[in-house]
């Protein structure tokens, strides 16, 4: 897997190559970029796709002591490493973590072409839901990350609603879950990092102005929501496509909020048909 160096680390990433329209793939919390691997299966025939392991919990190599982890701090890596590969006119891609919004709210997305946002956190729902909640209080006690991803090992736990039970309405395969969570289990400084982003989250007020300010951005944008949704609410699509001057909302049935795992041929077309329909304005005021 190639690797970059940023100035918060070193961030692994899967490039796919080709000269087709470059599509960044981001994944959330304690998951890595292989929660993409069915669309970019089908994606890859005539897209560039990229996906980088962000420092979220289930990277292979720690961050620097003194990176900036915040939800801000990370927002700004994503443009890091879009600058530092040089991609540009990116379709960028948010599943389940929302914080790459920023760079949009901080008009820093003038690499980002076109975005899509599917079933991911905004407004002010950070962190999301029982998942989320249990994660951030676990960083909060000594030891307690450890222990959660310890508890993750076992299928009863991983199925239940404060645990994996509302992120998939189907079950992920056991090994790729154990890849997901083995890096924060057996790596002190991954649990570091990973209590350095939950411990970050603004407050609510802050969430909802940082939103608002997403208002600027008039490149295409494709809001991709799961209708089933348990932890994104689906009114938070809605209100998403009514922010942008420039969006379509696609509601996606029989899916919680992992949608390229329940509904990857869903995802995958309407991705491509929202490339394939939509131009980039030649000038952005994101």
């Amino acid at each position: 897997m190639p690797e970059i160096e940023l100035p918060a680390g070193t961030i692994e990433y899967e490039d796919t190559g080709g000269d087709g329209p470059v599509v960044v793939l981001l994944h959330g919390l304690t998951i890595d970029s292989s929660v993409w691997r069915h669309v970019v299966a089908d994606l890859r025939a005539d897209h560039r796709c990229v996906l980088p392991t962000l420092p979220l919990g289930s990277h292979r190599r720690p961050m620097r002591p003194d990176a900036d982890l915040s939800l801000r701090g990370l927002a700004l890596l994503v443009g890091e490493f879009l600058e530092c590969l040089d991609l540009r006119e990116v379709t960028l891609v948010l599943n389940d973590w929302g914080g790459a919004q920023l760079l949009v709210s901080e008009q820093r997305a003038e690499r980002v072409g076109r975005l899509v946002l599917t079933a991911c956190e905004a407004f002010d729902n950070y962190p999301p839901g029982l998942p989320g909640r249990a994660i951030a209080l676990a960083a909060k006690v000594p030891g307690g990350l450890l222990a959660t991803m310890q508890l993750l090992r076992t299928e009863p736990m991983r199925r239940m609603p404060a645990g994996w039970g509302w992120m998939s309405k189907r079950p992920v395969p056991r090994d790729v879950m154990d890849s997901w969570f083995r890096p924060a289990r057996t790596q002190r400084a991954i649990r570091r990092d990973l209590a350095k982003y939950t411990g970050s989250i603004p407050p609510r007020r802050e969430l909802l102005e940082t939103a608002d300010r997403m208002r600027s951005f008039d490149r295409p944008v494709l809001v991709a929501w799961a209708i089933e949704d348990r932890l994104m609410p689906r009114e938070h699509g809605r209100r998403l496509a009514e922010l942008f001057p420039d969006a379509r909302l696609v509601e996606i049935e029989d899916s919680y909020t992992l949608i390229p795992e329940d509904q990857p041929e869903v995802l995958t077309r309407a991705i491509r048909e929202f490339i394939r329909d939509t131009e980039i304005p030649s000038a952005s005021s994101a």
